[in-house]
């Protein structure tokens, strides 16, 4: 079966953003594009024609078609290749997106809808998918640029393997470096075993620095071989992980994460670096979350 990109539209220009997101997408995996739009006025039983008073062009349904139209024509212009297809569905974008994440390979999303509030940074929906999606998500902040790193934050935790595998992936295909960065700080940092508990310093200088290097190693050990190609920067960051990724995502094309790190809470589905980065990174932020069921 082949692979399939799904792309949430809404007329809105941070979702059109996102189909030119999406197209790319598609064709760098051989994928076909699906253009999702989720109305919710059929479930509200409000009429879907144009009013008796107005114009015939007028009313929801034409005006869902209009936009549905322009997204597709968007797809294809900016990947001619790739195979579109579009649907309407009844319900809310959460719930509809959610669903159709079930068989994608990735569902792209813009970072603002058409109902956001003035001044919200992102919207509910990407909010919503990053946590709940499940397949990656990719929430397109600003214009994709083609320049510069694919950045990946590494904790080291097992929710977060599939995110690296996600990245390499990604740089493969972008032809891009990937810069894997690792941030700590002595409160996040697991404390080593002592070498020589008699000496006066349990634990010499350096030592938290060398095992969160060595977590990182670990934790890119196996993609670094099943991705040959891809150049891979090592950074290690004594600094606080947000503050840190933000940073990176100033000269990046993507930045990938987890949903979830080792430092989250029991039950909590979408972390504070993965949703500080939803607000406030200067490039697109994939969310990856562990594999749960997903094929």
């Amino acid at each position: 079966m082949r692979a399939l990109v799904v792309v949430g539209v809404d007329g809105s220009a941070s979702s059109l953003t996102a189909v030119e997101a999406a197209a790319w997408e598609a064709q760098s995996r051989g994928a076909s594009l699906r253009v999702v739009h989720a109305c919710v006025w059929p479930a509200l039983h409000v009429p879907l024609g144009p009013s008796p008073l107005g114009p015939p062009e007028g009313g929801i349904r034409n005006m869902v078609d209009r936009l549905v139209a322009e997204a597709v024509e968007r797809a294809r212009a900016a990947a001619p290749g790739v195979d579109v297809s579009h649907v309407v569905v009844t319900g809310e974008p959460l719930t509809v997106l959610e669903a159709q994440s079930r068989t994608a390979e990735l569902v792209v999303v813009g970072s603002r809808g058409m109902g956001g509030f003035v001044g919200l940074l992102v919207g509910s929906t990407a909010v919503h998918l990053a946590a709940h999606g499940r397949c990656p998500v990719l929430v397109v902040r600003e214009q994709p640029s083609a320049e510069g790193p694919v950045v990946l934050g590494v904790d080291g935790s097992a929710a977060g393997q599939r995110a690296v595998d996600f990245a390499f992936a990604e740089a493969e295909l972008r032809k891009a470096p990937l810069v894997a960065l690792h941030a700590w700080t002595t409160w996040n940092a697991p404390l080593p075993a002592p070498q020589d508990a008699s000496a006066s310093y349990a634990n010499p200088p350096g030592a938290l620095a060398g095992e969160e290097e060595r977590l990182l190693s670990e934790a890119l050990a196996g993609c670094q071989e099943r991705y040959p190609g891809v150049v891979v920067e090592h950074r290690v960051v004594h600094g606080r992980t947000r503050e840190t990724l933000i940073e990176a995502s100033r000269s990046a094309q993507l930045v990938v994460v987890g949903a979830r790190g080792r430092g989250g809470f029991t039950g909590l589905l979408l972390g504070s670096v993965s949703q500080a980065l939803l607000h406030h990174a200067h490039c697109p932020v994939a969310v990856v979350r562990q594999a749960d069921g997903h094929r």
